[in-house]
């Protein structure tokens, strides 16, 4: 079994690492208490090329394949939390448009949407009604001469304030119920943001309302056809629960490494804190959690590459790297004690921002339903 990394895998990560480090996480609490979204961020990253790791160059993209976009999502989240969802939001949307796009959706949508002209790109399933249950979306499309006229609402939509496209999943017929998908614009008639969310973490990741008032659609911008909505959002997901279980390995990574300076430096009894055994547990404890959480979500991006099936790895990936960084995080506020409970500690912040990985492109508890099902159907 081979686990060296290639030498292009190995530049991308060190210059994933390098910009997190320089730009990342000096601003990182300022954009959490602003609630601010960092624009000058990600368009550092699509210059970069880290906005289309997953598109071919022939479109665009930087074509660096599912591990270096894992060791480089890793390693932004290590820096920003925030930055690095509105990443893998649009990483996990260019991918869906080069997949399931025909060549002239292709042509016409890539080359601007990871270019960053475009800007981040947004992923619409979720509604009021509909989170964990995908298949009971309400929003409606109705074929209506060369158009789809879409009528509903979604909501935690990650990016949408600030994405010029966004792919759409909506039902284009009730009787047996069928989902489709469509690229959209926010320039289409009837295409309206709603209410910005206020969120516990994550707070510089833009999460908003959308609501279709007879937004027309052109036919040309149905994904794939008719009734494909399910296995593109599904498809999509697998991809994107890598990309969780890599936010929550890099936002832990943070957590760990803020511990460990914490623990060296704060004294009590004469001492640091450090040399005490219950502190050295927990950081030894956090420490073998995030290796094992960091070779999960490798092995799934590898099966990717490889063209496998991966949807049981990327669920366990997901699943164990999420709730291993709770405990990493929660870990690293006990260690500060007091000081982790306040904002001045970047601690707290890892804590809050963690929390939305256990949750967010399917709760840990469908990733359990996800990993028995394959397991029972093996």
């Amino acid at each position: 079994m081979e686990f060296e990394l290639t030498e292009e895998q190995k530049l991308i990560q060190d210059t994933a690492r390098s910009f997190a480090e320089k730009e990342l996480k000096p601003k990182a609490a300022e954009i959490d208490e602003k609630e601010e979204f960092p624009a000058e961020q990600v368009k550092a990253l699509f210059d970069l090329g880290m906005m289309g790791m997953l598109v071919p160059e022939e479109y665009g993209g930087a074509g660096a394949g599912p591990v270096a976009y894992a060791l480089a999502l890793t390693e932004i989240a290590r820096g920003c939390a925030s930055t690095a969802v509105t990443m893998a939001v649009q990483n996990m949307v260019a991918e869906a448009v080069y997949r399931f796009g025909n060549e002239e959706q292709r042509r016409k949508y890539l080359p601007p949407l990871v270019s960053g002209d475009l800007g981040p790109g947004a992923f619409a399933l979720t509604e009021p009604g509909a989170g964990s249950d995908a298949r009971g979306i309400r929003t409606t499309a109705v074929k209506n001469g060369n158009r789809y006229v879409l009528n509903g609402t979604k909501v935690f939509i990650t990016n949408a304030g600030y994405s010029k496209l966004v792919v759409v999943m909506a039902v284009t017929k009730k009787d047996p119920k069928e989902i489709s998908s469509f690229i959209v614009e926010p320039s289409f008639p009837g295409f309206r943001v709603g209410k910005k969310e206020e969120k516990m973490g994550i707070r510089g990741s833009n999460t908003v309302e959308l609501v279709f008032e007879d937004m027309e659609v052109p036919a040309e911008n149905l994904l794939s056809k008719e009734g494909d909505g399910f296995k593109i959002a599904m498809t999509a997901l697998d991809g994107g629960r890598i990309g969780i279980g890599c936010q929550a390995v890099g936002i832990a990574t943070a957590a760990l490494e803020a511990a460990v300076q914490y623990a060296k430096e704060r004294q009590q009894f004469g001492q640091p804190i450090a040399n005490f055994q219950a502190i050295q547990w927990m950081l030894a404890d956090s420490a073998v959690e995030i290796e094992a959480a960091r070779l999960l979500t490798l092995r799934a991006a590898y099966l990717k590459e490889k063209g496998v099936r991966f949807t049981k790895e990327a669920s366990m990936a997901k699943l164990f790297a999420s709730e291993m960084a709770y405990r990493v995080c929660h870990r690293a506020v006990q260690i500060h004690g007091g000081y982790g409970y306040v904002s001045e500690y970047p601690v707290e912040r890892h804590l809050r921002d963690v929390k939305v990985t256990t949750i967010y492109e399917g709760t840990s508890e469908i990733q359990r339903l996800v990993i028995a099902r394959n397991l029972l159907r093996e």
